[in-house]
């Protein structure tokens, strides 16, 4: 029985955990945070990711709170001209093997934790030191506990891979990103309500998303557009609605609309880092934002953290202690290639503008990839 730590309990580390004792490791994750609250607004799961679930067991629960996007549409931003429709939901079961479904992190968050023993997650845990060589973690209680692996599951500011591979200096994309969730029923008249939309600005900064959640009776709000200024990553602050709605003025009537529903909305900065060429040295490794932070313009963030606790438990399925180095080598090999496209085409912001084949995204399914 391998003996696993991940450090960081979001949506990957959590994801990896079920899956790592699914085949029978001792896992314990070590989370910052006192306890699991209602942060943040939104998951967009694609077909990739939903079908990577379904294998971990989420599939019934996952469905209790989630929507089913109709479609993926883009639309112009002047004159609200579509250039893009893509079938989902039943088509996309059809075709891929599940559908898309969005719903609140929080909720995807406690449908993992539901799959695990008491315990599992150690809450209001800081890690002080890792030390590469023992695989050993130094935690904020004085405790040193070693393991036979360490999964860096800690996102953005990941205390992992700065101890692996040094600090990296993430260079701010000139874009400022707000979010909001409003009822359903503000905005009676929209069409396509229960479709994933992007409305494409002039330009590649200015844009507005829009998908359900909870069912279709709450819509989220994701909107872009550039200014200079911003100097920490992960900076999330209440944002002014008036500011936000005058970026969009000269937006179509249909997506000032969406904005109009708003009645509170947060903003924070974007900030991209160049793929690495290595997540992995010895007994640890690194998985989701902590290895590969994207802008969120594919909304493959959580997939691709997803896809990777998969990968990883079947990379381990079986191990020795003495083999774990070479197979989370061999884990890195098989997701490194993906996830630095998926960075780099989330950057180009121009995914499924125009009609377009999203089979090489949505069609993956990390149960069956290479290793």
């Amino acid at each position: 029985m391998l003996r696993i730590a991940i450090v960081g309990g979001g949506v990957g580390g959590l994801a990896a955990a079920v899956g790592l004792r699914g085949i029978g490791a001792e896992v314990q994750v070590f989370e910052q945070s006192r306890r699991y609250g209602r942060v943040g607004a939104d998951v967009n799961l694609t077909p990739n990711a939903v079908h990577a679930l379904d294998r971990l067991g989420l599939g019934d629960s996952l469905r209790q709170s989630c929507a089913r996007p109709t479609h993926r549409i883009s639309r112009m931003w002047d004159t609200g001209a579509e250039t893009s429709r893509l079938p989902m939901s039943r088509a996309a079961e059809e075709r891929y093997g599940a559908p898309q479904l969005t719903l609140h992190r929080a909720d995807l968050l406690a449908a993992l934790e539901a799959l695990l023993p008491p315990g599992t997650i150690r809450f209001d845990t800081k890690i002080m030191a890792l030390d590469p060589d023992t695989a050993t973690l130094t935690l904020n209680t004085g405790e040193a506990l070693s393991f036979d692996a360490i999964i860096g599951a800690d996102g953005i500011h990941s205390i992992v891979r700065n101890t692996l591979f040094g600090p990296d200096a993430p260079k701010f994309t000139g874009l400022v990103s707000w979010r909001g969730v409003f009822p359903r029923e503000r905005a009676p008249d929209q069409p396509d309500l229960d479709a994933f939309t992007k409305w494409w600005g002039p330009g590649p900064d200015r844009q507005i998303v829009t998908f359900p959640l909870t069912h279709g009776r709450e819509i989220f709000v994701f909107a872009t557009h550039h200014q200079e200024g911003w100097a920490e990553e992960g900076w999330t602050l209440p944002g002014d609605l008036e500011e936000l709605r005058s970026h969009y003025a000269d937006f179509h009537p249909e997506a000032r609309a969406l904005l109009g529903a708003l009645d509170s909305v947060t903003r924070s900065a974007l900030h991209v880092r160049e793929p690495m060429p290595a997540w992995s040295k010895g007994r640890i490794t690194l998985l989701g934002d902590a290895a590969h932070p994207m802008v969120p313009f594919m909304a493959q963030g959580a997939c691709m953290a997803i896809e990777d606790g998969v990968l990883l438990t079947r990379a381990l399925d079986g191990a020795a202690p003495g083999d774990v180095a070479t197979l989370l080598a061999r884990y890195e090999a098989a997701r490194i290639p993906r996830t630095s496209e998926v960075q780099r085409a989330s950057l180009a912001n121009d995914w499924l503008k125009t009609q377009g084949n999203a089979d090489w995204v949505y069609g993956y399914q990390a149960w069956s990839a290479p290793l």
